[in-house]
């Protein structure tokens, strides 16, 4: 083939080539487009998961799981429809300076309070920094079980315990008013639902608990 003439054809394939990296990229990092509009849903589910259970998949996650000794950590307060999907990705707003120093008081780590703050916050309708602080009032009205207060032994417990417990230690929390869930026979989050106000109530339809009826692993708490 002549060299010359071959050349704009190597030049149209190079740039073809560069057009589909481009749309690739763009589909992976925009394989989340926004479901919900700010403001807009019914109630909030605060989550908070069992970092012991995280840790036990995730060690190479220095920020929480390098002796650390944590418990329940914040997960995140995700608005909520009370049927169907969630709202999520509502906006693109960035994390100010000042939110991000409230949201490294309350998540384990900065991954985590960003994700939560993109995918969630942004359809509270509420600033970054309102709604660190909105969480931080959603942790502080629900009360951890003394059983859950970073235990040195594992434990073993079905997930009606669980729930049981909670209730016991909040009785203001009707009894769907929270789900336990689980993974590979081990405990990992409990979600308490949450009405605007940050008061107590029914958790919506499609929620439901994910522990089998035998009892499952909680993990002991490692560090410290």
């Amino acid at each position: 083939m002549n060299t010359q003439r071959s050349r704009p054809f190597r030049y149209a394939l190079a740039a073809l080539t560069t057009l589909s990296c481009a749309v690739a990229f763009a589909r992976h990092h925009h394989a989340q487009p926004a479901v919900g509009t700010p403001g807009q849903f019914d109630y909030y589910v605060l989550t908070l998961s069992w970092s012991p259970t995280y840790c036990l998949t995730h060690p190479q996650d220095h920020s929480q799981c390098s002796g650390k000794g944590y418990g329940f950590v914040l997960h995140g307060l995700w608005p909520q429809y009370d049927t169907g999907h969630w709202p999520e990705f509502c906006a693109t707003d960035p994390l100010p300076a000042d939110a991000r120093r409230l949201g490294a008081t309350l998540f384990p780590s900065q991954t985590l309070m960003e994700h939560e703050w993109h995918r969630h916050g942004t359809c509270s309708g509420l600033s970054a920094i309102a709604y660190f602080r909105t969480a931080d009032r959603a942790l502080a009205a629900v009360r951890v079980p003394s059983d859950f207060d970073v235990p040195r032994r594992s434990l073993s417990m079905t997930g009606t315990q669980i729930s049981a417990a909670f209730h016991e230690a909040n009785p203001s929390i009707p009894a769907d008013g929270l789900i336990v869930s689980c993974g590979r026979h081990e405990l990992t989050e409990v979600r308490v639902c949450l009405t605007k106000e940050l008061l107590p109530r029914l958790c919506g339809k499609g929620m439901r608990n994910t522990c089998p009826a035998s009892p499952i692993d909680i993990p002991a708490t490692r560090g410290r």
